[in-house]
């Protein structure tokens, strides 16, 4: 239910089915969708086997989705030629978010969303109070909505520390909300998108107002801010952007892509088309590194993502970013086989081109970025993700805008000294 494990992936394999009725039995095979190879080619050793079926809406992970099916883990010998039948007779139970004093967590139905999906869809947040909120009853609050990154939920929120105080004990203190943009596809990161419905406007008018209107926050842009880390660091740029009057600031650190010029290395809108998997050379393009060394490759991660189906990084990227296909699903952006770039599909990617995006628009964002943007890089990041950040830095002085954009040598993706706690240390300016 779990996995795999990105940087130390184990075979596995999956099979997409539909319409599957009591008793029918489904047979994984060579045929199936296999990672790194078929399953007849697989090493002598020991394997754990579990089913699933996946149909929840909400949640990218099967093991987090409420009403799916599994089995029990079954232990199997690859010398073994015996067949194995592993029955669903487990179902993953209904998520409980339990309040405390300081956390509350937040569900409830989006209108916007159900008019996009035609059913019901619940958004959920919680709310992290600061120490003086009980004992202060007349105070109120400027906020700080954190995106998390890619695999973010609310069920590690109550774990987290409490809100920070900004300094002693006579400076601010924040409300904090952990958005973590969850959905079936990924992560949707509060973008409106043709797969994921219009998250960034449920976000803006429903649940910012839903926020203002249930606890005692400062309900003006310039005692609301943004910020994340990775997809949550994309996140909020993309919030900052293009809903400019609703928050004081962003405070973004290791963002995905900023600029499709540089999407971890590749130049999306080259001509011809480039390949994900290889660069202009020929040499496999890495994907992931530790210091100088290469860790992962594209074309492998693709691969593990495409026996994952949805709900992987890469796909994440292609529901948000993507139009539908005539069976509805988000068209891919490049060949499984040879990653070569679709540019028909790029076309629509730009759209979400953060970089391009600020230059399009730049008459009616200059009054209010300038001295907004904060963005935090190291020059040494795990997914190559610095090249994009670099452009964007250069886009923004070509436009004379202000933005703090700092990049820190030898630094990784993780930013160990820069935790969300940072981020929001460095909204005390604004008071």
């Amino acid at each position: 239910m779990h996995g795999p494990d990105w940087f130390r992936p184990e075979p596995f394999a999956a099979i997409e089915v539909t319409n599957l009725q009591p008793g029918q039995s489904i047979t994984i095979d060579d045929q199936s969708n296999c990672f790194p190879t078929p399953i007849s080619t697989w090493p002598d050793n020991s394997y754990r086997l579990q089913a699933v079926l996946d149909h929840d809406f909400d949640y990218p992970s099967p093991a987090a989705g409420p009403g799916n099916f599994f089995s029990t883990v079954y232990h199997w010998q690859a010398t073994d030629s015996a067949s194995i039948h592993l029955t669903l007779d487990q179902i993953v139970p209904e998520m409980n978010y339990t309040d405390t004093q300081r956390v509350k967590f937040i569900q409830r139905p989006s209108q916007l969303l159900a008019d996009h999906f035609g059913h019901q869809v619940i958004d959920r947040v919680a709310v992290i109070l600061p120490d003086s909120y009980l004992s202060q009853p007349d105070r109120r609050y400027p906020v700080h909505y954190e995106v998390t990154g890619f695999g973010g939920s609310l069920r590690s929120v109550a774990k987290q520390s409490p809100n920070p105080r900004l300094g002693n004990q006579e400076e601010v203190e924040l409300i904090k909300v952990i958005l973590t943009g969850e959905c079936k596809n990924g992560h949707h990161v509060y973008a409106n998108s043709a797969a994921n419905g219009p998250r960034g406007d449920a976000l803006v008018d429903e649940m910012i107002p839903h926020i203002d209107s249930h606890f005692r926050t400062i309900a003006q842009s310039d005692a609301r801010f943004v910020g994340g880390h990775s997809s949550g660091g994309w996140s909020s740029l993309w919030l900052m952007v293009n809903y400019p009057e609703m928050f004081g600031a962003v405070f973004s650190t290791s963002p995905d892509p900023v600029d499709f010029h540089d999407f971890q290395g590749t130049d999306l809108y080259a001509q011809p088309p480039s390949s994900l998997y290889r660069d202009s050379a020929g040499n496999r393009r890495p994907l992931a590194r530790r210091g100088q060394e290469v860790a992962l490759w594209y074309d492998d991660f693709c691969r593990m993502d495409q026996v994952l189906g949805r709900g992987g990084q890469m796909f994440s990227f292609d529901a948000v970013f993507s139009p539908l296909d005539d069976n509805g699903r988000p068209r891919r952006c490049w060949d499984a086989t040879t990653g070569l770039v679709d540019s028909e599909v790029v076309a629509h990617w730009r759209q979400y081109d953060i970089s391009w995006l600020i230059q399009q628009r730049w008459e009616q964002l200059k009054d209010h970025l300038p001295g907004k943007i904060h963005l935090v890089m190291g020059e040494l990041d795990t997914f190559y993700l610095e090249g994009a950040a670099h452009r964007l830095d250069q886009r923004l002085k070509q436009l004379g805008c202000n933005a703090q954009i700092q990049f820190l040598p030898d630094a990784s993706h993780n930013l160990p000294s820069w935790s969300s706690n940072n981020n929001v240390k460095r909204c005390e300016k604004f008071f």
